[in-house]
């Protein structure tokens, strides 16, 4: 759903009315957004397309209705401009359940980024082969603590190596991440170092990047501060290439992936994103979803600091949880940039896969042939990791393969 202007307006002023004194001004801020909109309070159950959420719906209004009349008890006018606001946030597609408990925390969570009908997050540790070691680790600072999972790879003798630093979706962890991209038999092959970010549950209730959130927007603030310093704290501890040091991820992941590369273009030397969304393409929760649902704003180009480095973008053209129109913005955002973006030249071919997936590539290089991004856009793909295993979640097998050709990316422009 394309969300206009100023519905979401309306929708940032019921969310602060709701959740400070005003129950009363909320309600009538979400009735004159849904009168903006066209949107009939009683159609929301067959209005609403489903979408996978981990969190129970409450009980149906019918099932309240059927209880014994002296249990009845009028709701106050703090319920009622709540149930007004799952009314509304159901037209928008949330679960059932979940635009509750946002407003009743002091940061949004988004609806899980992953449809159902994938594999499951992995529940058993990643094999490593002999004299390879995935080693457990911490970072503290000013903005909390996130734990690490770092692979070694076995060719390691004492010599310097690149970093990718892998930023994994909603309801993944650094096992079923590493599962599923097979970064890590890549690293054997390509002797590299890869640190896999673990979101907390604390965080984000489904362990989601908080990506749409201000404050993790900042360079040293929230989350890019603890991603940041966690490749730091490798680079501190290891022989790290720091001319070859990147960050990729998936939805959630790629999203913050995206503003980690751009908030430190001094510590990354590339970005790497699957089926994510450009900087700063959201502020708050309505923000997030009509970016997710319509894709991001073209004036989200100009939010981007100058001074960007490479980027390569992979989105799946079927694609129902994150547009891809995101990969479009992303890789335009993306390529102005960087110095000698405006002027970039571009060059498509379409591919295919034995047996797998069509694609279109398409590379953005400066006059002298300096690669500046390249955007593959996988027909008849949804939202999975392009050329992912069976062994992790929220992957497609039928390639392209997104992690080699990342890998093959990042050398080129290191």
């Amino acid at each position: 759903m394309k969300l206009p202007v100023n519905m979401l307006a309306q929708m940032r002023a019921a969310t602060r009315n709701l959740m400070g004194s005003g129950p009363a001004a909320a309600t009538e801020a979400i009735q004159q957004a849904l009168s903006a909109a066209g949107l009939a309070p009683q159609a929301a159950a067959t209005q609403a397309p489903p979408m996978h959420d981990i969190n129970p719906p409450p009980a149906p209004a019918q099932a309240r209705s059927e209880q014994p009349q002296a249990d009845a008890v009028p709701p106050t006018p703090a319920q009622a401009a709540q149930d007004f606001a799952q009314d509304f946030m159901a037209r928008l597609g949330v679960p059932a359940g979940l635009g509750q408990h946002s407003f009743d925390m002091p940061s949004f969570e988004l609806p899980n980024f992953h449809p159902p009908g994938f594999n499951t997050p992995a529940a058993t540790p990643v094999d490593v082969p002999a004299g390879a070691q995935f080693i457990d680790g911490v970072y503290r600072n000013h903005a909390g603590t996130r734990s690490y999972k770092l692979y070694i790879p076995s060719s390691y003798h004492g010599q310097a190596m690149p970093l990718i630093v892998m930023l994994h979706g909603c309801t993944q962890n650094p096992d079923d991440f590493a599962a599923g991209t097979q970064m890590n038999a890549l690293a054997e092959e390509k002797e590299c170092f890869v640190v896999y970010p673990a979101q907390t549950q604390g965080a984000n209730s489904s362990r989601c990047w908080n990506w749409f959130n201000a404050i993790d927007q900042q360079r040293d603030q929230g989350e890019p501060s603890l991603i940041a310093g966690i490749a730091r704290q490798v680079i501190d501890e290891y022989p790290v290439n720091e001319r070859e040091v990147f960050v990729a991820g998936l939805s959630a992941g790629g999203a913050m992936a995206v503003i980690v590369g751009t908030l430190y273009p001094d510590l990354f030397a590339a970005v790497g994103v699957h089926s994510g969304l450009p900087f700063a393409s959201a502020q708050d929760l309505p923000s997030a979803l009509a970016a997710m649902k319509g894709g991001a704003m073209p004036n989200a180009q100009r939010k981007a600091p100058a001074g960007g480095v490479p980027i390569i973008v992979f989105h799946g053209d079927r694609d129902t949880t994150v547009n891809p129109r995101n990969g479009d913005e992303l890789i335009a955002q993306g390529v102005r940039s960087q110095a000698g973006g405006k002027a970039a030249k571009a060059a498509s071919i379409d591919g295919s896969v034995p047996n797998g997936h069509r694609y279109t590539r398409t590379t953005h290089s400066q006059a002298d042939g300096s690669p500046l991004g390249e955007h593959w856009v996988i027909h008849g793909a949804g939202h999975a990791w392009s050329g992912g295993s069976h062994n992790g979640s929220y992957t497609d097998g039928k390639g392209p393969d997104a992690s080699r050709e990342m890998l093959r990316f990042f050398k080129t422009v290191s």
